[in-house]
């Protein structure tokens, strides 16, 4: 099995940070990326960010110099350090990694269980 656990949402004002954690567990050949995504109300599911294993990193628009993706891949953890939050950064992000559990198998993608984070005014 594999499991993405992840940590660090809740309530934050305007302008506050918060980091976000998601460790992965279970037999995992290796981890071609891992990624964070969110889905606001009445949204579709977007990328945030992203960073691969050889630690080239990719980040949506609105959310460049506020946000950094980090990971250590010793632990196959990723991290989302988010600051000078919004209130359109209200939303549940889900973590995401896309591995091979073997070197025989196919590519596929986990997901998280999701962690809200809601930034008031």
């Amino acid at each position: 099995q594999v499991q993405l656990v992840e940590s660090g949402g809740g309530l934050v004002q305007v302008g506050g940070s918060l980091r976000l954690s998601c460790a992965t567990s279970g037999s995992i050949f290796i981890i071609n990326a891992m990624g964070w995504y969110r889905q606001a109300p009445g949204k579709q599911r977007e990328l945030v960010a992203l960073v691969s294993k050889d630690g080239v990193t990719n980040y949506a628009d609105s959310v460049k110099a506020r946000f950094t993706i980090s990971r250590e891949n010793a632990k196959n953890t990723v991290y989302l350090q988010m600051n000078s939050l919004k209130p359109e950064d209200t939303a549940v992000y889900y973590c995401n990694a896309r591995l091979r559990r073997t070197p025989w198998s196919a590519v596929n993608d986990y997901w998280g269980q999701g962690t809200l984070v809601t930034v008031s005014s």
